[in-house]
Formats: structure tokens, C-alpha cells, sequence
């Protein structure tokens, strides 16, 4: 169905069936005219006719003030996540109905709904992109019982919804990594792959040998083991690159948002784990840089920094934003940079930047697999134009895995994961890191 959106909003507008008679009548009007010119005036009395019904159609159609209609959205909503508005109408006739949404939202389906007499339905949207959404309009029309007009109506709404970011993996996967943090084979106290000496502990079947105190079992005349307690307090650094490349969308949301929710997955973990947390995002310039704190309580800090990190136009400066993260650490540091590989320039000057970095801290990667360029490589070519497609993603793949090689080589750590799974990857891998005694 098309609409007629002037601004507005309001209106009367022939229906297509109106059109469809009003045309009817020219043939037969010429007909009319060529083999009798005398009735000439048959023809012209149809146009009067239809015009006339179009006008009684439009008087007896609901008025405006006799169609009630109201919209519920949400107030709040994580990015990605899916709302549901809630749009009852109250009408004597059928109604159509559509909504104007703003750039960070997007509808599941179409928008527009039929409803009819005393009817609720729901419009799914998604939640695309951080920051304030609005619902901007409501838009109503209705036909007359004679079906010849519309009468439309615009009403302006203005649902605020306040997009945040997804801290839905931070309620449901940080309490089970913390869980196996503690306990279970990535045990927060493990006998012989912590970094700071616990106490002796009656040796058990399943123990490390290596841990096994041989002079301390000889003096007690039983076998004890040395217990390790992972080593607590460590400095850790969340840097996000919010350049153009990660404001491209990755699984329907932009990579800048995968990073900020696993970025504050991680963050809560380590605070759980009583190490210390700092937050850092940059573009062409730094944009957030936050103290490296302690405990739980320093969350909503991070919370609130991280959704205030836009959306980049230009490319990321790393040269630049490495550079300022070495100057602002002043003790050895765990940094777990989110970026994304685009072109072998940005590449090369990343590798150049990260350097630096690594006669002093530990580097580890957070790197989204591009499951599109996946596909369109291994798909089965049925035209050239598939051919063209799948070499050109070959490339691109190739030089992603040429640039985390020579990171690797150079003793960055490096996690590649899929969108959906990213968080709990990135985790793992800093507990491993816990767990050796890296950290």
C-alpha cells in the first residue's frame, strides 16, 4: 500500500477502485461520442456520478476524531535486541497503519499493520545502533464504507527509546565464567599453575607431580603439594578501536557494539576477580580514557563511558592511540585491543604501533571472524560474477591472516572468535592467561 506522507499529515485521497471508475468512464464517454455525438453528455454525467459517490463515500467515512489509536514502546532497550510495539485502534472501519522510525532503529518486517474495529497488534523493531531512538509518527487511514476514499492521519508521537548497550551476556555468561573461574578445572586456586604460593595441601590423585614438595613430603612423612593461588590485582586495559571499519555491522550490528559488550563482559569478570579495570576507545583522536580501578563498583562507570563511544566516519589513528595508551600505563598492563583489519596500510601501521607496547605490556587481540567473506569464499561458483566475488573475499581473508600471523610472531595474543561467542572467548583467554601466570 502507498501513502501519501505529506507533512501534514492529513487528508482526503482518492482509493484505486475511484481511479479505476473514473477511468472507466473515457472509453464509453468516446464510444458514445463517435457513434451517437447527441449523448455526449452520458459520459460527462459518469465523471459527475463517480465524483458525487467519491464525495458521499467521503462523508459518511469515520472522521478523524473517530478513530482513537494508541502506541506503547519501550523506554529502554539493549542494542540488537528486538522491541515490540504495541499499537491498539478503536474504529468503526479497517485501519491501516504504519510508524516512522528514526536511523538507529529498524523494523523486523513491515511496519504497517491492517487492523480491524477494536484490535491490538504488535510491531516488531530492532534496536540497531546506540544512543536515543525515536518513534516520530503514527500514521492512520481508513477507507470510506463505499471504498472510493482515504481519509488519512498523521499523528506525531514521540516514543524516546534509550538504546544501551547489550549487557545481556553480562547477566547470563559472567556468572558461569566466574563459577569455573573458581572452581572445576579453571579453579581460581590451582595446584601448580598460579603464579603466587598459597600453602601445602595434602597431595591428591589428579594433582600436578610437579607440584609435589619432595623436601616438605620427606620431612612430614606424607605426600604434600605446593597450592598456587592465581596472582590477584592485575592491571588490565580495555582499548577500543571506534573507527569507520568497526561501525561497519557485523551480524546486523556494528562491530563497535559486538567489542563494547564483550568489552564490558570481560570488564566484570576481572572486577569479580579483584584485578583492576581501565577503559579506552579511539578513532582519528582518543574519545575515552578512564582511571584503572578496582572492584565491582567501578562497573556502571565503565558502563556509562562505554556507551558514550560513537560511531567513527574517518579510519582509526592506531599510531596515535597506541602511542597514548603507552604514555598513560605506568606498570605492566594486560591490554586487550578490539580492531578490525581493513586495508594493509592501517594494517602495517598498527603492527608498527604495537611494538612498542610489547617491551612492557602483554597484547592480546580481540578479532571478529567475518563470516560473510567466509561464505562468499567457499561458495560453489554458478556465474563469473561468483568467481570475481569469492577471490576478491579469498584476498581479504588471506590478508587478515598474514597481519594475526605477524602479530603472533611478535607475541600478541591473539582471539578470533565468531560475533555470537566472542565474549566468553575473549574470557577463556584471559583466565588462560591468569592461569600460567602471564598476567
Amino acid at each position: 500500500m502507498k501513502w501519501h506522507r505529506q507533512r501534514s499529515g492529513g487528508g482526503l485521497y482518492p482509493t484505486a477502485r475511484a481511479v479505476l471508475l473514473m477511468a472507466a468512464g473515457a472509453p464509453v464517454a468516446l464510444v458514445i461520442g463517435v457513434a451517437a455525438p447527441a449523448l455526449w453528455t452520458i459520459g460527462f454525467a459518469w465523471m459527475l456520478l463517480v465524483i458525487l459517490l467519491i464525495g458521499a463515500d467521503a462523508l459518511l467515512a469515520p472522521g478523524r476524531n473517530q478513530v482513537a489509536a494508541e502506541l506503547t514502546v519501550a523506554g529502554t532497550a539493549p542494542v540488537g535486541s528486538r522491541i515490540d510495539a504495541s499499537l491498539q485502534v478503536s474504529a468503526r472501519s479497517r485501519v491501516q497503519s504504519a510508524i516512522d522510525l528514526d536511523e538507529r532503529l529498524a523494523p523486523v518486517d513491515d511496519v504497517r499493520r491492517t487492523l480491524r474495529g477494536d484490535e491490538t497488534q504488535s510491531i516488531p523493531i530492532r534496536a540497531t545502533r546506540r544512543g536515543t531512538a525515536h518513534v516520530s509518527a503514527l500514521w492512520l487511514r481508513w477507507k470510506g464504507p463505499l471504498g472510493l476514499i482515504w481519509k488519512q492521519r498523521r499523528d506525531d508521537r514521540d516514543h524516546a527509546i534509550l538504546i544501551t548497550p547489550d549487557l545481556r551476556p553480562v547477566r547470563e555468561d559472567s556468572q558461569l565464567l566466574i563459577q569455573q573461574a573458581i572452581s572445576g578445572e579453571t579453579a581460581r586456586r590451582e595446584i601448580g599453575t598460579g603464579s603466587e604460593f598459597q600453602s601445602l595441601v595434602q597431595w591428591q590423585p589428579g594433582m600436578d607431580r610437579r607440584a609435589i614438595d619432595w623436601k616438605q613430603s620427606a620431612r612430614h612423612a606424607t605426600l604434600l603439594a605446593k597450592d598456587w593461588q592465581i596472582e590477584r590485582n592485575n592491571q588490565i586495559l580495555l582499548a577500543i578501536d571506534a573507527g569507520r571499519a568497526m561501525a561497519e555491522p557485523l551480524g546486523g550490528t556494528p562491530r563497535v557494539d559486538r567489542a563494547v559488550t564483550a568489552a564490558l563482559l570481560a570488564a566484570y569478570v576481572a572486577l569479580k576477580l579483584e584485578d583492576r579495570i581501565g577503559l579506552f576507545a579511539y578513532a582519528e583522536q582518543p574519545i575515552v580514557s578512564s582511571a584503572i580501578s578496582p572492584g565491582v563498583h567501578s562497573f556502571p562507570t565503565l558502563q556509562r563511558l562505554a556507551a558514550s563511544i560513537d560511531y567513527g566516519t574517518r579510519e582509526a589513528n592506531h599510531t596515535l592511540g597506541l602511542t597514548r595508551i603507552a604514555q598513560k600505563l605506568d606498570r605492566r598492563t594486560l591490554i586487550i585491543l578490539f580492531t578490525e583489519f581493513t586495508d594493509p596500510t592501517s594494517a602495517e601501521l598498527m603492527v608498527r604501533a604495537c611494538a612498542p607496547l610489547l617491551q612492557r605490556h602483554i597484547l592480546m587481540f580481540l578479532i571478529y571472524r567475518d563470516e560473510e567473506l567466509e561464505a562468499l569464499a567457499a561458495a560453489e561458483p554458478t556465474e563469473p560474477e561468483d568467481v570475481t566475488r569469492a577471490v576478491a573475499a579469498q584476498a581479504l581473508l588471506r590478508e587478515r591472516a598474514i597481519v594475526a600471523a605477524r602479530l603472533r610472531r611478535m607475541g600478541v595474543h591473539i582471539v578470533e572468535a565468531r560475533h555470537d561467542t566472542a565474549g566468553t572467548a575473549l574470557v577463556e583467554a584471559y583466565l588462560g592467561l591468569k592461569r600460567q601466570g602471564v598476567v
